[in-house]
């Protein structure tokens, strides 16, 4: 099935990426896309964590919300969807809310990559702390929502971030526990658009988010 890729990448770098774990925390709009980028393009070890179910409000932009699979665990429907695109996938599910008390759980196993797509901001500081701490290659996703420019996208260093509550939020805290080192960040400079309490969320913007997320992680792998 991976014809097309290899005359782009090569037999060796998709052995590479076949023989890759990635963890993905989070599996909405923009942790779904890159779920199923990896899974489409090699990545045939997957670490998938979610503690939440599909609901209708998530049809608007998540690929795994459908009529059939409303009130489904996230983690089921990726491993029934990942499994119907490529039966050789090996997919580990960890369907817990995860904090301080359970972090270490993720890293049961030999992890080359760590995609950060959840919405928790605390839990995002502890998986920046625990993938430096481990040396483990890793990406974060900030705040996605209230965004509609997919052109504003950009990956760089938290430190070089704008217009981002999620980003100054870590920054702040990052900086007062003094953890230092390189942070790769998918961010957007775009000015969030004003709207009230609930965040909107538009679809090609997260699912783009998810889709420069698996091509971070993938190219890293090819590359060591």
């Amino acid at each position: 099935m991976f014809e097309r890729l290899v005359r782009i990448i090569g037999e060796d770098n998709l052995n590479k990426l076949k023989k890759s774990t990635v963890l993905v925390i989070g599996l909405g709009g923009v942790g779904g896309s890159a779920v199923e980028m990896l899974g489409r393009n090699g990545v045939e070890n997957l670490i998938l964590v979610d503690h939440d179910v599909i609901d209708i409000t998530n049809k608007n932009r998540q690929l795994i919300a459908l009529d059939s699979t409303i009130n489904m665990k996230k983690t089921d429907a990726f491993y029934n969807r990942l499994k119907d695109i490529n039966k050789d996938i090996n997919i580990t599910l960890i369907d817990k809310f995860i904090d301080k008390d359970n972090i270490e759980l993720l890293f049961d196993k030999n992890i080359d990559f760590v995609i950060d797509a959840c919405d928790t901001v605390s839990t995002k500081i502890l998986l920046i702390k625990e993938c430096l701490k481990r040396n483990i290659c890793f990406i974060t996703c900030m705040g996605m929502g209230k965004k509609m420019d997919i052109s504003k996208l950009e990956v760089t260093d938290i430190n070089k971030t704008s217009y981002d509550k999620i980003a100054k939020v870590i920054r702040k805290k990052l900086k007062e526990d003094n953890i230092t080192g390189k942070i790769p960040v998918l961010s957007s400079t775009e000015n969030p658009v004003d709207t009230d309490e609930v965040i909107g969320s538009y679809s090609p913007v997260t699912n783009a988010a998810g889709i420069y997320l698996a091509d971070f992680a993938i190219k890293n792998i090819i590359k060591s």
